[in-house]
Order: C-alpha cells, then sequence, then structure tokens
C-alpha cells in the first residue's frame, strides 16, 4: 500500500538511468529522481469539486482497423476510473479525453457511459457527469437548428436512461449552422429546458477541436462570453457549473465572475489549474480536466492539503506538474491524448502503448522523452523501475536502442 506523502517530500537523486533522444539528433544519460509517494486513496475531504475527463483503454488484440473503429478493453477502463473515484476525484465520463468524436463514436461511448454509471452506482454512487453532443448527427447532414436540437435530444435522452448525469457537450454541427447569438440561445434554451438535473456545459476551445472554431456565433471571444454569460444565467437552476476550455485564465477567471452565483466555474485550463483552483479573494474555481487522468494521485493529495488549509502543500504538489501538463497540451492541443495515455502506460493502469484510432502516433519520439523527463521530475512515477523499463521498451520500437 502507498504511504502517504510528506508536505514537501524531498526529490533525491535515483540511481536509475537510460538513454533519452535530444532535440539535436543526440542521446543524454538521464538520471531519475526518486517519485514522491502518494496515498492510493483520498484521506480526508476535499472543498473542490474534481472530475477529471477519462481516458479509454484500448483492446490491441482485438480484430479491427483503428482509424475506422473502436476496440475496447472494458475492464482496464473501468478499472481505471475506480481508481479515480477511490481518489475521491469525479470521472468526466465519454469526453474529448475518451477521444470523444476523435475515435470513438456515440454509440461506443454510449456503451461507455452505461458501464461507468453502473460501476458508480456499485461503488456507492460515485460521481459521474457523462457527455452527451451531436456526434452521432454528421457535420455534413446537419441542414437545420432543429436537426442540431433533436440530435441533443437523443443523446440526453440516452444518457438520462442510462441514470447518467449530463454534461452538455459543444456541437460541431451547430459551429456549423449556428450564425448568431439567437441560433445557440435557441438550442441551449430548448434542451436546457428539458433536462432531468442540472448540466454542466462545456465551452470547448477550437485548440481542442477545429470544428469548433466560431462557437457561440462569432470569433470574437469577447462577444462569445457574452453569449454564452446571457444563455447561462437566463437558465442557471438547470446549470451546475460551466466547464471552459480555452487555455487562458483571465478569460476563466472573467466568466467565473460573471455567472450566477449558483453556478460553478469548472476550470478547463491544463496550462494554469493549480492558480485557478488555489482562486483569490473573489473566487475560484472547481475543476474538470484532462491532466488530472495523468496526475490523479497528485491532484488528489493537493486538494486534500488545500481543503485542510494549507495552500502552500497544495502548490508544493501540484505546482511541478503544471510544465508536464503543458507539455501534454502544447499545440496541436488536440493531440493531448496521446501524452494523457502515455503516462498511464507508465504507470502500470495498462500494459501497452496502444491507442484508439491509432492516436499512440501522435505525437513524436522526441514529445515523450520530455514527458518522461518532466513526470519524473514532479515526482508522478509511480514505480520509478517499471516506468524506465516501459520507457525503454517504447524507445526501442522509435529506433533508440538502450
Amino acid at each position: 500500500m502507498n504511504k502517504p506523502v510528506l508536505h514537501k517530500p524531498a526529490l533525491t537523486k535515483s540511481s536509475l538511468s537510460l538513454k533519452l533522444p535530444t532535440a539535436d539528433g543526440g542521446l543524454e544519460t538521464y538520471r531519475l529522481a526518486a517519485s514522491r509517494t502518494f496515498p492510493a486513496k483520498l484521506g480526508g475531504t476535499l472543498n473542490r469539486v474534481a472530475f477529471s475527463a477519462a481516458h479509454v483503454v484500448a483492446d490491441p488484440r482485438a480484430d479491427v482497423d483503428p482509424w475506422l473503429s473502436a476496440a475496447i478493453d472494458w475492464d482496464r477502463t473501468i478499472a481505471f476510473r475506480e481508481h479515480v473515484w477511490d481518489l475521491g476525484l469525479g470521472v468526466a465520463e465519454a469526453m474529448d479525453t475518451a477521444q470523444r468524436g476523435m475515435g470513438l463514436d456515440w454509440a461506443t461511448s454510449l456503451e461507455l457511459i452505461q458501464r461507468s454509471v453502473k460501476a458508480a452506482k456499485a461503488k456507492g454512487n460515485a460521481l459521474v457527469f457523462s457527455g452527451a453532443g451531436t456526434d452521432h448527427l454528421a457535420v455534413e447532414n446537419a441542414k437545420s437548428i432543429d436537426d442540431v436540437i433533436r440530435a441533443y435530444e437523443e443523446q440526453i435522452e440516452a444518457v438520462e436512461k442510462a441514470g447518467g448525469r449530463i454534461i452538455l457537450m459543444a456541437s460541431r454541427a451547430l459551429a456549423k449552422l449556428g450564425k448568431s447569438a439567437d441560433d445557440y440561445a435557441k438550442v441551449y434554451d430548448r434542451v436546457l429546458a428539458q433536462v432531468r438535473e442540472p448540466v454542466i456545459i462545456h465551452w470547448l476551445g477550437d485548440m481542442f477541436d477545429p470544428a469548433l472554431t466560431g462557437y457561440w456565433g462569432t470569433a470574437d471571444l469577447d462577444k462569445a462570453m457574452d453569449t454564452a454569460v446571457k444563455i447561462i444565467n437566463a437558465s442557471a437552476a438547470k446549470v451546475d457549473g460551466v466547464k471552459v476550455s480555452l487555455l487562458d485564465k483571465q478569460r476563466e477567471i472573467d466568466m467565473r465572475r460573471r455567472l450566477d452565483s449558483k453556478v460553478k466555474m469548472y476550470t478547463g485550463d491544463d496550462f494554469n489549474y493549480a492558480e485557478l483552483i488555489a482562486g483569490d479573494d473573489r473566487g475560484f474555481s472547481h475543476a474538470l480536466l484532462g491532466i488530472f487522468d495523468a496526475i490523479a494521485p497528485a491532484a488528489s493529495y493537493a486538494l486534500s492539503r488545500l481543503a485542510a488549509g494549507d495552500e502552500a502543500g497544495f502548490h508544493d504538489v501540484l505546482g511541478p506538474t503544471v510544465p508536464l501538463s503543458r507539455h501534454i497540451f502544447k499545440a496541436p492541443t488536440r493531440f493531448y491524448k496521446t501524452g494523457i495515455v502515455f503516462m498511464a502506460y507508465l504507470n502500470g493502469h495498462q500494459d501497452h502503448f496502444t491507442m484508439v484510432g491509432g492516436q499512440e502516433s501522435a505525437r513524436s519520439t522526441l514529445h515523450l522523452a520530455e514527458l518522461f523527463r518532466l513526470a519524473d521530475k514532479a515526482g508522478l512515477l509511480a514505480n520509478p523501475e517499471a516506468a524506465t523499463r516501459r520507457m525503454v521498451t517504447i524507445l526501442a520500437t522509435r529506433g533508440v536502442e538502450p
């Protein structure tokens, strides 16, 4: 069993080393630091609501063409969610971190949601919200705003039938058809009026999905925020919170201060989450983050320190994870899922580095090598010896011999 981390555990030098590629085409001997050891389960309480947007574990032995169809290892996928729940975090299910619309279709997403909701109930009603969008409606087949509304309604009905809570995902079809604030108001007002329980609305920036450029009816982010705030506040009783994924901390803070007091702000800023969660004298953000998939034990412990009034301890643990997150989410940001799954592989949550859609190829060998360095420096390798062996294996498959 993992032992609790000290408030400020030292990172001492390790005897472990390996050859890592460098940007100049050479190799360097990298010597690891000793990773911190975090609790496997939450001890204490949290004063922030924190979700991990969770990845799916592919089945590498399935006889499928990965670019065309998804094969999921359901046992490992659900086991990862149980790991997240044990740490006191919620699961944001079937979101972009799970490659929703980027390898994971709606039919498979719905099965994932059904399985996850069932597992959450068996776990004592663990926290899970699930993505409902319009991705079963091909963008080229969306001819009217009413088509978008019907698509949302179909997925909402399916998630609620499974017993799930809703994260209302951004719609590529709406981004194509919605030309004005009125178009967006028509869709969201109609949809929010029908939901059974308050939802989380996700504003996903085009750095995560280029097909969402111009969301809320304009490319002007100030005007887009005006529209979003107006729509959300008008239906505040139907909105649990808003997840903003723009990688712009000031815009998130500005929006947070404009929201109805009943509506939570969930940071989706994988560049600046530590300071946004800590907050200021005018408020703070809760969290719904893809990076929490990769750093769940550290995130859980840091949040428990914050709840205990130890803000220095919170920053001591979470601060060093930010450089890793900025690296994983660097442009092209939509390829961040590769780094998330690579961390799961390094830390033993799956036995292979194979992804839905073949997305393990979306980042370079140099990118993965730098990810390894940053994860080590932040104390995030749960078992450094095993992680090093796995890193060496991946490097060998990419032509880097130890």
